[in-house]
C-alpha cells in the first residue's frame, strides 16, 4: 500500500494509536520522522500467510482481522486489531512470517514503520519494545480465547462477542459489515448469522441495513455475551492500561 495522499486538512495524530501514545517524548520524536501515513481500504490484504513482512502498521482508525485459512478454502478470524495495537508482530518476534493473513475489516488509516527501524528500536531496549511485547501477550490471549469460544459457546454469544470487540475499536455504534462477512470471520454459514441477527433485531438490540449493523442497546449485548469477551477485554486493560485512542479501556454502555 502506497503512502496516502492526505486529503484537505491535517493528517491524523500518530498518537491516536495507543502504542505510539505510550512512548516517552524522546522516543516518539526519534520515531516520528520514520512513520508514513497510509490508507487501509476495506478488504485490503496487508499480508498473506507466510509472507515476509516488511512494515509494521500502527492503526489510528479502522480494524484489521487476522485470518487463518484452511486448504479447503474455509477460514475464520483468530483476532482483530484496532488503534490499541499494531499489525506485523513477526518483525520483532523473530519468526519472520505468520500462519495468518491480515485483512482490513473496517477501513481506516495507519502509520507504517519499516522492519529496519523497528529492529533498531528493539535493539535499544526501550519503551517501544516493552509495550510491543505487552501487546503481543494481549493478542495471544485474544487468539487463545477465540479458539475456546468457537469450540464451546453458542453462535449468538459469539456474534455478540464479535460485535462488542468491533465496537471497542471504533468511535461509532454502526458496524459496516455484511452478514456473509461475519459468517466468514466466524467460520459459519451466512444463513446462521442471518438468523441470529434477526433475533437480535426482534429484541431491539440492533438494527440491520444494507451492509451495516447499528447497535441500539450495547448494555443488553454485554449481558448476553459469553465470558470470553470480558476475559479478553480484562487482559487488554491489565496489560495496556490507559492507552490514548484505545476503546477497550473506556467503553460506555448505551441503554439498559
Amino acid at each position: 500500500m502506497k503512502k496516502t495522499n492526505t486529503p484537505s486538512g491535517m493528517p491524523p495524530d500518530p498518537r491516536l494509536n495507543g502504542i505510539l501514545a505510550s512512548l516517552p517524548a524522546e522516543d516518539y520524536e526519534r520515531l516520528r520522522p520514520e512513520l508514513e501515513l497510509v490508507e487501509m481500504p476495506l478488504g485490503w490484504t496487508m499480508s498473506e500467510s507466510g509472507d515476509h513482512v516488511n512494515y509494521l502498521h500502527f492503526p489510528t482508525s479502522g480494524i484489521v482481522s487476522l485470518i487463518y485459512s484452511l486448504e479447503d478454502g474455509s477460514s475464520s478470524e483468530t483476532a482483530l486489531v484496532g488503534n490499541e495495537g499494531l499489525v506485523g508482530i513477526s518483525i520483532f518476534m523473530g519468526g519472520e512470517s505468520m500462519p495468518t493473513s491480515t485483512e482490513v475489516q473496517s477501513a481506516g488509516q495507519a502509520y507504517r514503520l519499516s522492519r529496519k527501524v523497528m529492529k533498531r528500536e528493539f535493539a535499544l531496549g526501550g519503551k517501544l519494545q516493552h509495550v510491543a511485547l505487552l501487546f503481543t501477550q494481549a493478542l495471544i490471549a485474544q487468539t487463545s480465547q477465540t479458539a475456546v469460544c468457537n469450540q464451546h459457546h453458542a453462535l449468538d454469544q459469539r456474534v455478540c462477542r464479535w460485535l462488542l470487540m468491533t465496537l471497542d475499536r471504533t468511535d461509532r455504534d454502526v458496524v459496516a459489515v455484511t452478514q456473509g462477512a461475519i459468517g466468514s470471520l466466524l467460520g459459519v454459514r451466512r444463513e446462521s448469522v442471518t438468523q441470529v441477527l434477526g433475533e437480535f433485531q426482534k429484541e431491539h438490540l440492533i438494527e440491520r441495513g444494507r451492509g451495516r449493523i447499528t447497535v441500539l442497546n450495547r448494555a443488553k449485548l454485554e449481558k448476553r455475551v459469553c465470558e470470553c469477551y470480558m476475559a479478553v477485554r480484562g487482559e487488554y486493560e491489565r496489560l495496556l492500561p490507559n492507552k490514548r485512542g484505545s476503546k477497550t479501556s473506556k467503553v460506555p454502555s448505551k441503554g439498559a
